[in-house]
């Protein structure tokens, strides 16, 4: 709030949070107001704020008219309910409509300034590739604060007068599968994590598998959507016509999409192709100037209406990422790596960062999380790179194990060897029950590496 300077604060009294019981924001409030009893509203630590506005989710467990110094969000809806709409207020399309802060699966998340015309556009692309219409009803499990929700799910569902369902306030499994049967949704969007927590429910007969024959679409993204996970979700789900998305932020977000009829390999294996009125190019990481060739591998950049303006208050970091070409055309650098083939489809071989350099050889991490993924005992995996003193870094896997199932880092490293090059062999596994992951749902992989090497001084992860 101090870095965007806000002036207005609307917050839920309790704050939810996937597979946890809700969080009080009174404890936050307090430390961010000094008198949040008191008749006015002062704040030593954000002095930008003017207006804390209480939106009551407590259901009684907080005791909201002792909070003199907020607003109940009832009362600024009565206050502003005349019905009127506002005069014209001589904005452009071209103007930031909001700030949208990125996820931080790799460090501090930053503020992506995006405009109206370029989140407006997304959301009616993306739901002209999903072919939405008004008798679609689809089921949003992501949340509002990120683009996967507000722009895939709301401005996809409102551009093309489809119905949305949120089946919670914070993720839940069991609510999502429940929504899609309650509601006979036909479609269901979510990022990998998500869907393996949906299908771990199904597996275990903990929800029935009826009711979910009108799914037929819906979106896989916010991180790279393994080969595997995509055949269950197509047999178990009847997602059929399930579409991939590929974007960030930065992109407001979705810059390549497959279709609902896309070849069943094309969806498995690609982000499909780019939406209408964007460009992209793969670039030499180490050159950005040099574009290769199709097929080769290299770092992704797009350029077009979604494109952000920049980050707020951040030149520095703008300019890492945004920069114009010889003909003055601004692109933006994703630091994903990937290719393009002779069809215009997109394959995503990881982040550049995430790049596990094992004795000069490149490794792609997703290469053999895709591998483990087909264990009968595995429910999830990520894999990252420790740093190792004969070969510079490792290959480690983090194993979630399936309920019921029991696997052994012997069992884990057999299976890899089986079936991929030795020097992909996870050296060290860990068997984990979660992953630290963003509130967006996707894995932090910066903490798993940094704990990973904690353990490793512990001697842990070679048995």
């Amino acid at each position: 709030m101090n870095h965007l300077s806000a002036a207005h604060l609307i917050i839920s009294a309790e704050i939810n949070l996937p597979f946890k019981p809700p969080r009080s924001s009174i404890p936050l409030l307090t430390e961010m107001i000094s008198n949040l009893h008191g008749s006015r509203l002062e704040s030593e630590i954000l002095p930008s704020l003017s207006n804390l506005v209480l939106v009551d989710n407590s259901a009684g467990r907080v005791d909201i008219p002792s909070l003199r110094s907020a607003l109940h969000y009832e009362d600024v809806l009565e206050d502003g309910g005349t019905g009127r709409p506002l005069p014209n207020q001589g904005l452009q399309s071209s103007e930031v409509c909001g700030m949208q802060f990125t996820s931080g699966t790799t460090g501090m998340p930053k503020a992506a300034e995006l405009t109206h015309v370029g989140l407006l556009n997304n959301g009616l692309q993306i739901g002209d590739r999903m072919l939405l219409t008004p008798n679609d009803v689809i089921c949003v499990p992501p949340p509002l604060f990120h683009c996967f929700g507000c722009i895939l799910g709301y401005m996809a569902t409102a551009t093309h007068g489809s119905a949305i369902v949120f089946p919670s306030e914070a993720f839940d499994p069991l609510l999502s599968l429940r929504a899609v049967q309650d509601y006979e949704c036909t479609g269901l969007y979510g990022v990998p994590t998500m869907f393996l927590a949906e299908l771990e429910l199904l597996s275990d007969g903990k929800v029935p598998r009826t009711g979910l024959n009108k799914l037929r679409t819906g979106i896989a993204a916010g991180s790279s959507v393994p080969s595997a996970l995509m055949s269950r979700l197509h047999a178990e789900l009847n997602l059929t016509e399930l579409t991939i998305c590929y974007g960030m932020t930065e992109t407001s977000p979705v810059s390549f999409m497959t279709t609902t009829d896309d070849p069943l390999e094309k969806r498995l294996d690609s982000v499909g192709r780019l939406l209408p009125h964007v460009q992209a190019k793969i670039v030499d990481p180490e050159d950005r100037s040099k574009i290769l060739k199709v097929g080769e591998r290299g770092e992704l950049a797009v350029s077009g209406y979604l494109v952000m303006r920049g980050y707020w208050g951040d030149k520095e970091k703008t300019d890492e990422v945004l920069q114009p070409d010889e003909n003055g055309r601004l692109w933006m650098f994703t630091g994903d790596e990937g290719s393009f083939d002779s069809e215009g489809y997109v394959k995503i071989t990881g982040r550049i960062k995430d790049l596990i350099i094992r004795g000069g050889e490149n490794i792609h991490p997703l290469e053999v999380e895709n591998c483990l993924l087909g264990h009968p005992s595995v429910n999830g995996v990520s894999v990252v790179g420790i740093k190792d003193e004969r070969y510079g870094e490792v290959v480690a896997a983090f194993v979630v194990k399936r309920h019921g199932h029991e696997a052994t880092g012997a069992s884990i490293r057999s299976f890899v060897k089986q079936r991929l090059s030795s020097h992909l062999v996870p050296k060290y596994v860990f068997f984990v029950d979660d992953f630290p992951k963003t509130a967006s749902g996707k894995i932090q992989k910066f903490k798993l590496k940094d704990s990973g090497e904690e353990m490793v001084k512990e001697g842990k992860g070679l048995d």
